[in-house]
C-alpha cells in the first residue's frame, strides 16, 4: 500500500477562456518537470498517481471526453506530455477543491494515503483550496513550486507561502518530492 498520492490537478484544459493566455505561459514552464514527475511516479510502488480534473460544468462528460477536448483545444502541446496511461485513476471534480463532491477522500482512505503531492493548475485557486482541504483531513501536503502553474504571479507566490506557513506544506521542488 502506497502512503503517497501524486495528484495531477486540472491539467486537461482547452485554454479557450479569459485567463488562458496568462495561464498557458506558466503551464508551458511546468509541463516538462510535471511529465518527469509523473513518469517517476509510474515506476514506483510507493506512489499512487491520480488525475483530478474539472468537468467544466458538463455533468455528462467522462474523463476521456475531458481529455479529448483538451487535446483538441488551443494548446494540445501542454496536454500531450501528461496524458494518463490506460487504467490510470482519473476523477472529475465540479469546483475548486479536488475533494469537493468527489470520491477522492474515500479513495485515498482505501489506498492508505497519508501524504498528497499537489501538482497542476491553478496555484492560487484549485491548488490552494485542495491543499487546505487535504490539510484539514490530516494529510501531509506537498506542493512542489516547479509543477504548479499560476495565473497571477503575485497571487501564486502568496498562495505557496500560505500553504507552507498555514498548512505546513512541503514546497520542495519536484526533483526531491518523492524522496
Amino acid at each position: 500500500m502506497a502512503e503517497t498520492a501524486l495528484l495531477v490537478v486540472d491539467m486537461f484544459n482547452s485554454y479557450r477562456h479569459e485567463d488562458a493566455g496568462a495561464l498557458a505561459g506558466n503551464v508551458a514552464d511546468i509541463v516538462g518537470p510535471l511529465a518527469d514527475l509523473i513518469a517517476a511516479a509510474r515506476t514506483r510502488d510507493d506512489v499512487d498517481l491520480i488525475y483530478v480534473n474539472d468537468n467544466y460544468g458538463d455533468f455528462t462528460a467522462q474523463s476521456s471526453d475531458i481529455i479529448a477536448a483538451a487535446l483538441d483545444g488551443a494548446r494540445p502541446d501542454l496536454v500531450r506530455p501528461i496524458v494518463p496511461e490506460k487504467g490510470c485513476r482519473v476523477l472529475t471534480k465540479v469546483r475548486h477543491s479536488v475533494f469537493y463532491a468527489t470520491a477522492l477522500d474515500y479513495l485515498l482512505g482505501r489506498l492508505g494515503t497519508t501524504r498528497v503531492i499537489l501538482t497542476g493548475q491553478v496555484t492560487e485557486q484549485c491548488i490552494l483550496y485542495s491543499a487546505l482541504d487535504a490539510y484539514v483531513r490530516h494529510f501531509d501536503v506537498a506542493v512542489p513550486p516547479d509543477v504548479v502553474a499560476h495565473i497571477d504571479p503575485e497571487l501564486g507566490k502568496a498562495a505557496l507561502a500560505m500553504m507552507a506557513r498555514n498548512m505546513s506544506a512541503d514546497t520542495t521542488d519536484s526533483a526531491d518530492c518523492l524522496d
